[in-house]
C-alpha cells in the first residue's frame, strides 16, 4: 500500500491542491478585502434600515453574500443592526447568508464542482435566507433579542468613506490594503490549507473507493442527514473542507453528503452559537440551528439529484 510510487503520487496530488489552494484564496482575499472596504459596516447599516420587509431581507441576503464575515464580526455587525433600528427579518436574512454563502464559498466551488453544482447552491441558500428571515420575522422572534452589546469585529476602520485624496489615490490604498489582507490572511491559514491538501491527498491514494461508496454513498439516504447533524457542531473552515469534498466525491462519497457536511459546519460552528447565545434568547439559538441543520440536509439531497 505505501509504496514509492504511491508516496509519489500523493505528493504530486498534494502540491497539485496545495497550489490551487494557494491561487484561489489569494484571489478570493483579495477581492473580500475590497468588498469590505467598499461596502462598511456603517453602510450596512444604512442599507437595511428600509422598512419595506421583503425588499429588506433581500437585501440583507445580499449584503451577506458579498461580506464574508467571520462570526467575530458578522455578530457584532449584527447587534449594531438591532441597535440601529434595522428590521428583524433584514439582519436575520444578513446572518444566515454570511457563513454559508460568500465569495470564498462560489470561487471554491466553480473551481471543484463546476457552475451547474455553483449555481443550484447559491440560489437556494439565497432563497432559504430570504424565506427564513421573513418567516422569523413573521412568527414574533424578533422578541427573543438579548439587551446586549457585542464587542469585537474588524477593528482597524479602514473603509472608502475614511480614505483621502482623489478617486485613483484612494483606489491605489484600497489596492495595496487588499493585497496585504491577502497575504496576511494567508499566513493566518497556511496551516488549515496544508491540512486540507494532505488530506486530500492521503484520501486520494490510500483510501479505497469502495468503503467510502458503501457508507456515504448517494444510495444511503441516512448519510446526507446524519453528515448535516455531525456538521452543525464542528467549526469547518471552507478553505480546508471544499478541496477535501472533491477528493472524497471523486472517490464514491455522494456529493449531498459533503456538501451537508460543509453547510452545518459553515452555518451553525459551536463558536457562532455560543456567540449567538449572546444576543439571543435560547429559542431562537435552538431555532438557528434547526434552520442551518434543515437546510445543509435540503440542500444535499437536491445535489444527490443534479450530481
Amino acid at each position: 500500500m505505501f509504496t514509492v510510487e504511491t508516496l509519489i503520487n500523493a505528493g504530486k496530488t498534494f502540491l497539485m491542491l496545495f497550489g490551487e489552494l494557494f491561487a484561489l484564496f489569494i484571489g478570493i482575499s483579495f477581492v473580500v478585502a475590497l468588498l469590505q472596504i467598499y461596502i462598511s459596516q456603517d453602510r450596512i447599516k444604512r442599507i437595511l434600515t428600509t422598512p419595506r420587509k421583503g425588499l429588506n431581507s433581500v437585501l440583507g441576503a445580499l449584503l451577506g453574500a458579498v461580506t464574508p464575515f467571520c462570526s467575530c464580526s458578522t455578530i457584532p455587525v449584527l447587534v449594531g443592526l438591532f441597535k440601529s433600528g434595522a428590521p428583524f427579518c433584514g439582519a436575520i436574512s444578513f446572518l444566515l447568508t454570511s457563513p454559508i454563502l460568500n465569495p470564498a464559498i462560489i470561487t471554491l466551488m466553480l473551481a471543484f464542482f463546476g457552475i451547474k453544482a455553483t449555481i443550484v447552491y447559491t440560489v437556494f441558500t439565497f432563497l432559504f435566507a430570504v424565506i427564513m428571515g421573513l418567516v422569523l420575522d413573521a412568527a414574533g422572534f424578533e422578541k427573543e433579542i438579548k439587551n446586549v452589546t457585542v464587542k469585537g469585529g474588524h477593528q482597524d476602520g479602514i473603509s472608502w468613506e475614511k480614505m483621502t485624496g482623489s478617486f485613483w489615490q484612494k483606489q491605489g490604498q484600497a489596492m495595496m490594503y487588499a493585497l496585504k489582507d491577502a497575504f496576511g490572511l494567508f499566513k493566518g491559514v497556511l496551516l488549515f490549507l496544508l491540512l486540507g491538501a494532505g488530506i486530500g491527498a492521503f484520501i486520494y491514494e490510500f483510501i479505497p473507493t469502495d468503503l467510502l461508496a458503501n457508507f456515504a454513498g448517494a444510495s444511503n439516504l441516512w448519510a446526507v442527514p446524519l453528515a448535516a447533524l455531525v456538521g452543525v457542531p464542528m467549526y469547518i473552515r471552507t478553505e480546508t473542507m471544499i478541496p477535501i469534498a472533491s477528493i472524497l466525491i471523486a472517490k464514491g462519497v455522494a456529493p449531498g453528503v459533503m456538501i451537508a457536511l460543509i453547510l452545518g459546519g459553515a452555518g451553525a460552528s459551536i463558536p457562532e452559537v455560543s456567540l449567538l447565545s449572546s444576543i439571543f434568547k435560547k429559542k431562537m439559538v435552538i431555532t438557528f440551528v434547526v434552520c442551518i441543520f434543515a437546510v445543509a440536509t435540503i440542500t444535499g439531497y437536491i445535489f444527490n439529484v443534479i450530481m
